[in-house]
């Protein structure tokens, strides 16, 4: 039973901070790395994978830390979201010289390239591959030596619908055997499919963690945001509140609209047109001002 425990770790690059003094615990099982593009996701990744010096902290494989630890590597599987492949080779080349590497033949890299469904594309040249076809042989490249670490960082880019389904089938049977399976995604619906566990990272620092659910939970939660135009926004405004389903209001005279905190997001969605009907007022537009996945996640931090 494989356990990587990231231990108070950050990683800077000049004035950069990258990582914010990080721990979790990633056990058996498959687990969702959740975050917006530039959160720090490949950079943990590459300290949990022994390709990336903590700054400070330690990143510990059951017990062994992982950095210039070359027995700790035979453990360990990655594949990077980085493009950069060698192009002149075939698949079946490429897990080869892979395989080569951990002292292994042939034989492994066949059973590699069986297990991600590429043995019918293995002698064409990689320069030839489509962007899924390309992820699913550094798939085959990692699984070569049969590691009881998986690193993925964002497996899915590019995959065509099927793609993406046998992969997700292939990391819940890694994961039901007893593998230890990480994948970083900036897209919730990915790692609600796979991910028994989700640990969440934004602007290098650990958000939240827990299972699907639970951060569902706390998005659910947040204050939601909205921009409001009606044909009487001042007596809207006064009307929504003395509610207490709302903890703020502002006028926005540059949009002609009202700017509306409602922090018991059933409440309001219910109360709106009910005050609206009840005082003869329409309303002209109801947006979300803050449904970006960045502003979610920045209400994860602050929480």
């Amino acid at each position: 039973m494989t356990t990587l425990h990231i231990d108070h770790v950050s990683r800077w690059f000049g004035n950069v901070v990258a990582v914010n003094d990080i721990t979790m615990t990633i056990g058996p099982g498959v687990t969702g790395l959740l975050g917006p593009n530039g959160a720090g996701k490949s950079t943990l990744i590459n300290m949990m994978g022994g390709f990336l010096a903590p700054s400070t902290g330690t990143v510990t494989l059951d017990g062994q830390q992982v950095w210039r630890n070359e027995a700790i590597y035979q453990h360990i599987g990655i594949v990077p979201e980085r493009e950069a492949m060698y192009d002149f080779l075939t698949g079946r080349e490429f897990v080869v010289a892979n395989a080569e590497l951990h002292g292994l033949g042939d034989k492994a890299a066949q059973r590699a390239l069986a297990t991600v469904e590429m043995e019918y594309a293995q002698d064409r040249k990689i320069s030839t591959y489509s962007k899924g076809m390309r992820q699913r042989v550094k798939m085959a490249s990692a699984l070569v030596h049969d590691p009881s670490l998986l690193l993925l960082d964002e497996p899915f880019n590019g995959m065509d619908p099927r793609q993406r389904m046998q992969l997700m089938d292939l990391l819940r049977r890694m994961g039901d055997e007893g593998r230890t399976v990480l994948f970083s995604s900036h897209i919730l619906e990915e790692v609600e499919q796979l991910a028994r566990h989700i640990e969440v990272v934004v602007a290098g620092r650990h958000a939240a963690s827990g299972d699907f659910r639970r951060i569902r939970r706390l998005m659910t939660d947040r204050p939601h945001r909205y921009l409001v135009r009606s044909s009487d926004d001042r007596a809207l405004a006064a009307a929504l509140i003395a509610d207490s389903s709302t903890s703020g209001i502002e006028v926005d005279l540059a949009e002609g609209a009202l700017r509306i905190q409602a922090v018991d997001f059933g409440r309001f969605t219910t109360l709106l047109p009910k005050v609206a009907r009840d005082h003869g007022i329409r309303l002209l537009a109801v947006s979300p001002s803050d449904e970006s996945l960045e502003s979610v996640f920045s209400y994860l931090v602050a929480a």
